[in-house]
């Protein structure tokens, strides 16, 4: 049975005023990302080499972690983004906080791909996503400014 949850959407989310104040507090992000580093170490990507690892923090608090599964048909792959949120949803979690992703890769951030942001948005736009390095830096953006204009669940109503 699905659980009800509190929705970040109608409640005092900073993101919904545009305020750049994050609705996560500082010991909440430390743990998404250790939480998602920790979960890259199981990531099955034998072909591409290019473990990564999600942290999902939810409404009221629970976190989800996943990390990429490769398949040698590639297309059956799946990204940790992706895994995270299945996790969460198949246990009755659907509204979220943040989300923090892990790589190796040490030039640039590790940003989640096209598919990835538009499983997110199917969930709600205005919530935070931490890309980090391996340093242990990150930059955090909006859904929504990952992916404007997009196409979610209220656009379906109008036809």
């Amino acid at each position: 049975m699905a659980q009800v949850q509190y929705d970040c959407s109608t409640g005092n989310h900073p993101n919904i005023t545009n305020s750049t104040a994050s609705p996560v507090g500082h010991e909440q992000i430390q743990l998404l990302l250790h939480v998602c580093k920790e979960a890259k170490k199981s990531a099955y990507c034998p072909y591409s080499r290019f473990p990564v690892g999600a942290a999902l923090l939810t409404c009221d608090g629970k976190i989800f972690s996943g990390c990429n599964v490769e398949n040698a048909c590639y297309p059956l792959g799946i990204c940790a983004e992706r895994t995270a949120i299945q996790k969460a949803v198949s246990e009755g979690y659907v509204n979220f906080r943040a989300m923090a992703i892990a790589s190796n890769t040490e030039e640039d951030f590790i940003v989640p791909c096209g598919a990835c942001r538009q499983v997110m948005r199917e969930f709600n736009r205005d919530w935070d996503i931490y890309m980090t390095k391996p340093d242990g830096t990150y930059i955090v953006k909006t859904l929504q400014e990952l992916l404007p204009l997009s196409f979610g669940p209220e656009d379906l109503k109008k036809f």
